[in-house]
């Protein structure tokens, strides 16, 4: 039976929790909080019964830029809805919007719109993916839009985003990267490094100047070289360092995954989209920032070069690919899309495990690590079932 949320209900099945999954688990809910979780006889009271289905803890996506048709660059509440809607029918329950580079004038008005959306509690933060990025590494952004950092633009772009400026992605090898990657750790913001062609000697100062994670792991990046770490090397084997990885097995092969995954570890792994607008859309053309994409089987490739633009990912296919295809546990999974995050966006408090006093945000799964249901604050987004 399905019960309204504002009813006590008690879900029944296989509970991912953070000490292990209960094969015979129940998990109850109330004012859309988690009240209980066990094993053995549930209590009473109104049950969904979902047999030998998984519950894991809801997606959290720090990296996405848009999906459904809709792009969050578009500065456009309707749009900016549609790709909330569309990764939240696929188990994404707390997302953080991506920006691309833009002229610093553009910038701020989409922080603005965006802000919005965080305040009414549909998302969880922006992200500044650039301007401050290397050329030659830039990928599917705009080269026209970047530029160095400096303190005034720094500030104005913290101020247009009215405190909700959450992470920022820069390149630490640009004149004031370094005072830039100080600036936003000091504001509170997560300083990313990413889209680089720094060397190890470059990417290091930035970690001591508070930078902690680095963007999608591989890609936009100078590569690993034997004789020259460069940033997947620095960044990879510093215990301070969360790296993000895409895994939808086309930015990263499943052994490199395989491989970055095992050495970060399930305390710095985090599973990203990168999401673009086609994302649980139809193939065609589309635009990211103000460049155009065409996405044939899936894959988006800039028009003008063939470079990979972002995903089609949702957060479902990536826990998916990363037990099946990269051979990780669902516990690793679980800490790679739920729960770490949460730790990274310091709302490990609210979100991103099945817990006693936690959001009732979760996901049902099938036998084939495919959604059936979503739960987002005590509410059914995806009935079980549907």
């Amino acid at each position: 039976m399905l019960v309204t949320p504002a009813e006590e209900f008690v879900l029944t099945g296989r509970i991912a929790c953070p000490d292990g999954v209960l094969d015979q688990g129940w998990l109850s809910v109330s004012g859309g909080l988690i009240t209980g979780v066990g094993s053995g006889p549930p209590p009473s009271g109104p049950r969904v019964d979902l047999g030998e289905s998984l519950v894991v803890p809801g997606f959290v996506d720090i990296h996405c830029h848009g999906g459904g048709g809709g792009s969050f660059s578009a500065a456009d509440p309707a749009e900016a809805a549609r790709a909330v809607a569309a990764h939240r029918g696929h188990g994404t329950t707390t997302l953080v919007a991506s920006l691309v580079s833009d002229p610093v004038p553009v910038l701020t008005g989409q922080l603005a719109a965006l802000a919005e959306l965080v305040e009414d509690g549909e998302l969880a933060g922006v992200h500044l993916e650039g301007p401050f990025i290397a050329r030659s590494r830039c990928g599917a952004h705009d080269p026209g839009a970047l530029r160095e950092p400096d303190t005034s633009t720094v500030d104005t772009l913290l101020d247009a985003g009215r405190g909700h400026v959450r992470m920022v992605t820069l390149a630490p090898e640009l004149a004031g990267g370094i005072k830039a990657v100080r600036q936003f750790a000091e504001a509170g913001v997560i300083v990313a490094v990413g889209h680089t062609d720094g060397v190890e000697e470059q990417i290091r100062p930035a970690v001591e100047a508070g930078a902690t994670v680095a963007t999608h792991l591989f890609n936009g990046m100078r590569p690993l070289h034997h004789r020259e770490p460069g940033p997947i090397g620095a960044l990879l084997d510093d215990d301070r360092v969360t790296v993000e990885l895409i895994c939808d097995l086309v930015h990263v092969h499943p052994t490199v995954l395989r491989l970055a995954a095992r050495h970060a570890g399930p305390g710095r792994t985090v599973l990203i989209t990168d999401a673009m607008s086609a994302t649980d859309a139809a193939d065609g053309t589309y635009r990211l920032g103000r460049l155009a994409v065409d996405v044939r089987d899936g894959v988006a490739t800039l028009a003008d070069n063939g470079a990979l633009a972002g995903s089609t990912l949702t957060m479902d296919t990536a826990f998916r690919n990363l037990v099946r295809g990269a051979g990780l546990d669902i516990g690793e999974a679980v800490r790679a899309t739920s729960g770490r995050p949460a730790e990274l966006l310091g709302l490990a408090d609210e979100v991103g495990a099945l817990r006693t006093g936690l959001r009732a945000d979760l996901v049902v799964l099938d036998d084939d690590l495919r959604p059936t249901g979503v739960l987002r604050r005590g509410e059914w987004v995806r009935a079980p079932g549907s």
